[in-house]
């Protein structure tokens, strides 16, 4: 007997900006402000603009199928016998017309919506997890622009070292060009060179002493001389959304044995982490050996006053149109796979002394690694 089961159509439905939503830029190649309707049915990725983006997206985008919001509206009314329809009508009549069983949602789908949803009877299923798990995976084309977010990431470091390496030490503090030299001022110094090197970089850390101390402060005030400043550089390139992220740690003047010990810690903790990055492991078995090589080189983590100190995040993290994907390299149990893209940033931090953290980008391999950043390491800057 022939099977007549009948196969469900479902399709992939997102309404979002994307510029912020990761998802719907990786669907669509299509960057705009404001939220749009993009539907994916197997092979077909329908979108609904609106007049003022219709033609844009049939140049710029990767869309299949163009609708006009206009023309989508004026569908809706007539199929509903009404004159006013709003986005869930509109949905539905795309239901109608594409024949569609059940539409997907991601996890942040518009809440409001998912209410119209079942009011109106459609059957949709929400994701729990990623909802592209394809993101996961970068290709070629994909590697080579995070590693341009690298290459921006450096240009800011270079900036930040012409910048500590040309103050002066006064007392405590490092001046350059005769005012003090502040976090916001290299921020400010990092940020624009990013810029024009075609990236954004917002939320870049530059923290000094015991601000670093806490690993996503983003760093106040005067910088001081022999203390450990730690900056981490994550640009987003403006011409296709993907990241770069890389952290170094610098000391302007002369480190004491206790700095350059915590340091020269650290950077050994990231050998050991590359030197086991491959396909099939797991990164919690990479997270756990850095955390016993830090116990064991006499680097408790644990709470004081309340306060965490030592080794208190994960080993590395993956990106690309987010600055955090999965997979991580953490307590969590999550195995590499060739075609990752991560992080491998180790550190410590400790008040009174310092923090530190080094990190750069790898593309996981089926037998180890190939760097995707590239800055010195050289920290101790006279």
């Amino acid at each position: 007997m022939a099977n007549t089961k009948k196969r469900i159509k479902i399709a992939d439905c997102l309404y979002a900006d994307s510029e912020r939503n990761s998802d719907q830029l990786y669907l669509t190649d299509f960057w705009a402000p404001d939220p749009f309707l993009s539907l994916k049915i197997g092979r077909r990725k329908i979108g609904v603009l609106s007049d003022l983006e219709y033609g844009r997206a049939q140049s710029e985008s990767s869309f299949t199928e163009i609708l006009s919001l206009t023309a989508v509206r004026r569908s809706t009314s007539e199929w509903l016998g009404k004159k006013r329809v709003c986005l869930a009508d509109q949905i539905a009549w795309l239901v109608h017309v594409y024949a569609i069983d059940r539409l997907r949602l991601p996890g942040d789908f518009p809440a409001r919506l998912v209410e119209d949803f079942r009011q109106r009877g459609l059957a949709y299923k929400i994701e729990r997890g990623p909802f592209f798990p394809s993101r996961q995976i970068k290709s070629a084309a994909e590697v080579e622009k995070i590693r341009e977010g690298n290459r921006c990431s450096a240009i800011g470091h270079r900036e930040a070292r012409r910048l500590l390496e040309s103050s002066a030490i006064k007392g405590k503090k490092l001046y350059f060009e005769n005012r003090p030299l502040t976090s916001e001022r290299v921020r400010q110094a990092i940020e624009v060179a990013c810029l024009k090197a075609g990236g954004i970089s917002a939320m870049t850390i530059v923290a000094g002493g015991d601000q670093a101390c806490d690993p996503h402060s983003r760093g106040t005030g005067p910088l001081r001389a022999n203390q450990l400043i730690v900056v981490d550089i994550f640009p987003r390139m403006s011409a296709h959304g993907y990241f770069g992220d890389m952290t170094r740690t610098y000391l302007k003047g002369r480190a004491s044995d206790a700095q350059r010990r915590l340091v020269d810690t650290v950077r050994s903790a990231q050998n050991l982490g590359l030197s086991q990055i491959r396909a099939r492991i797991n990164g919690r078995t990479i997270h756990r050996s850095i955390t016993k090589f830090f116990t064991a080189e006499g680097y408790e983590t644990s709470t004081v006053n309340g306060v965490p100190q030592g080794f208190m995040h994960g080993t590395g993290h993956s990106l690309g149109l987010d600055i955090h994907e999965l997979p991580r390299i953490s307590t969590v149990n999550s195995r590499l796979r060739a075609g990752h893209v991560v992080t491998v940033e180790p550190g410590l931090y400790y008040h009174g002394l310092g923090g530190c953290r080094i990190e750069d980008v790898v593309l996981v391999t089926k037998t180890g690694y190939r760097m995707l950043s590239e800055a010195p390491y050289e920290w101790e800057l006279p």
